[in-house]
């Protein structure tokens, strides 16, 4: 990415978001200066994680370039912990939706030459899809980790489902893609806490999310005000 791609990049960001994003970054990388262990791949997946989500909060088609980024890194750090739901929903289902919302995002725009996607609203045929879908993903998941033996299964079989409702949500350019990511934040948070006792060195990571839902909360609150400027055709 040219210098100066970055410079329009991060001069579209308000000084909240601007300062939400600095925050971020500080937090997160303090939490790994401040652990037992410095893992430079968590570290990166991190950083690449929470610029993502500032930009998918603007509706930014760079977020979900860099989601793919993170998806894949995470994967990568959630095999070495043998949490096989969590990397093959990243391999298998954010991955792809970060792709496929990259394809959307880029044909829906608000306005041409604009780099702000168009909010849409859900429908009850949408919402139906999504709920039977969830439930298929959800249980077809289930069995596939239980073979796997994957550590904490409940939780990871949770995480299968909010992570999909999140992806289809995203995909579907609603506002309620991040309330979904939010409540999958607080799934990952239980996971790692668990994944610390035994390795101490992951502890960064339980920061990492908490800093996740800060920034998918103001994701929801920002992508309402999207909602509401684009239907006043500002």
């Amino acid at each position: 990415m040219k210098k100066n791609m970055l410079r329009e990049l991060f001069g579209s960001l308000s000084r909240f978001e601007l300062g939400l994003w600095i925050f971020s970054v500080i937090a997160v990388t303090l939490s790994f200066i401040l652990g037992t262990q410095f893992m430079v791949l968590t570290l990166i997946a991190s950083l690449v994680g929470v610029t993502s989500l500032i930009f998918i909060a603007k509706g930014n088609v760079w977020g979900q370039v860099l989601m793919l980024i993170f998806s894949l890194l995470y994967a990568v750090i959630s095999y070495k912990e043998r949490y096989y739901g969590e990397m093959i929903t990243y391999v298998l289902m954010t991955a792809p939706a970060a792709l496929m919302s990259t394809i959307s995002w880029l044909r829906h725009p608000f306005k041409k030459g604009i780099n702000e996607v168009k909010v849409a609203r859900l429908n009850g045929k949408k919402i139906a899809v999504m709920l039977l879908l969830s439930v298929a993903v959800t249980a077809v998941f289930y069995y596939i980790l239980k073979f796997f033996n994957t550590a904490n299964l409940v939780w990871s079989t949770v995480s299968i489902t909010t992570s999909f409702i999140a992806s289809y949500l995203t995909f579907m350019r609603s506002s309620y893609y991040a309330l979904a990511y939010a409540a999958n934040d607080i799934i990952l948070i239980i996971l790692w806490v668990a994944a610390s006792v035994a390795t101490p060195g992951n502890t960064p990571m339980i920061a990492c999310f908490a800093v996740f839902f800060i920034n998918d909360m103001y994701g929801f609150f920002s992508w309402r005000s999207m909602q509401k400027k684009q239907s006043k055709g500002e």
